[in-house]
């Protein structure tokens, strides 16, 4: 079920800071609260493989989140000493020391199942017993959170596939648009290109020159 349009759960779940401080963390009150927007990346699973790429990555891009008033928080169902003993370790021995935004540590898997982006499946065996199936971790799900804590995009890709960071830029970049000039973005557009009004003339007038 698709959040977009619609406030994120109001949860709070326990998180690690880069200092390996114990962190309570309701992302909901942090965009409302705080009057920011939240991007929020789960991946599926500490001391993996593609996992440590996109948090290096993100964090490479934390100074353009930044400037766009925009927080980021990272999310798995791995415990908070799991998550503490990955950035003591080095990237070059596929840690991700040096990172420095928070991660959710939400090992009851709450707000996960919320999202519905946890890889389970239930089925019965023959007696009727329960059977689950599945990784039993999460997607790589993103949520692009305004600062009245709607949500206003949502990503989910399968375990294999890394993210493309430059494209949230481009989403909060595009919505922060919308909020200031009540424009709509067409196909591609990024920052400094033409925008449209919501009607059919000024989408013509796009058309005719683009």
């Amino acid at each position: 079920m698709s959040l977009v349009g619609k406030k994120f759960p109001n949860v709070t779940i326990d998180a690690m800071s880069e200092m390996g401080d114990d962190l309570r963390i309701n992302v909901f009150q942090e965009a409302a609260e705080n009057q920011q927007k939240v991007l929020l990346f789960w991946y599926p699973k500490d001391f993996t493989f593609v996992c440590p790429t996109e948090l290096h990555a993100f964090q490479e891009a934390l100074p353009e989140f930044e400037k766009r008033n925009t927080k980021v928080i990272g999310a798995s169902c791995d415990t908070n000493e799991v998550h503490f003993a990955w950035l003591n370790v080095s990237k070059d021995n596929g840690g991700i020391e040096g990172v420095t935004y928070p991660l959710l540590a939400d090992t009851h898997r709450q707000l996960a199942n919320l999202l519905d982006i946890v890889d389970q499946d239930l089925d019965f065996d023959e007696e009727g017993n329960e059977v689950f199936t599945g990784s039993n971790v999460t997607y790589r799900a993103t949520y692009l959170i305004d600062e009245t804590g709607k949500v206003f995009h949502e990503a989910v890709n399968d375990m294999p596939l890394g993210r493309n960071v430059k494209e949230f830029l481009r989403m909060i970049d595009a919505y922060t648009h919308v909020q200031k000039h009540g424009e709509v973005c067409p196909a591609n557009w990024e920052e400094g290109k033409d925008a449209m009004k919501a009607d059919r003339t000024s989408t013509a007038e796009y058309l005719a020159k683009n």
